[in-house]
């Protein structure tokens, strides 16, 4: 038994998405009583930290329904059937910002809400950009801005709650991190 560890005495699927799928599950808690838990299962994604030659951090703005507002963020997106996560984020890129890389590094893989959801981001370096030849190719549903800033103003914009999200929060720490040790 894994530590305090919660037993699926019965699951009840609520709805089934394209993007999620919603369930509620009776658990037995370590103490033995019972207990109901609201999830969201979701496929995983990926989000890429680029940054061009000339140190730029290359961003996109796009609106978030979710919270009724645009937020600036890092290229991401999410993991499709039997995609490998490197494959997504190559492609990623590409469709969201127009760049190219010649390699992927991955950093780390973390969840992003675990009270309630499955959803973990696989999240990569992006090493040797350079502009792709078709630019950016975005979804029809999608509209993006693609921003590439300093790191003095990714910092800024996390002051100003522009960058909203842990995992662009994430990339800017990293950024001037490795930012400072390479000078």
């Amino acid at each position: 038994m894994k530590k305090f560890e919660e037993k699926t005495i019965h699951s009840n699927r609520l709805y089934e998405g394209k993007v999620i799928n919603l369930k509620v599950d009776d658990v037995s808690l370590p103490n033995g009583h019972t207990s109901k838990r609201e999830l969201v299962e979701h496929p995983g994604a990926v989000a890429i930290i680029a940054i061009t030659p000339d140190n730029k951090i290359i961003l996109v703005e796009q609106y978030r329904k979710a919270l009724e507002r645009s937020l600036v963020e890092i290229p991401a997106g999410k993991l499709e059937p039997g995609e490998a996560p490197k494959t997504t984020a190559m492609r990623e890129l590409e469709e969201e910002t127009g760049y190219t890389a010649e390699k992927l590094v991955k950093l780390q893989t973390f969840a992003t809400s675990p009270g309630f959801a499955d959803e973990v981001v696989h999240l990569f370096v992006a090493e040797g950009l350079s502009k792709a030849t078709n630019g950016a190719v975005l979804d029809d549903d999608e509209f993006v801005e693609l921003m590439e800033v300093t790191l003095e103003e990714a910092e800024q914009m996390v002051v100003d709650e522009r960058i909203y999200d842990a995992k662009t929060a994430f990339a800017v720490l990293w950024a001037k991190h490795r930012l400072s040790i390479e000078n």
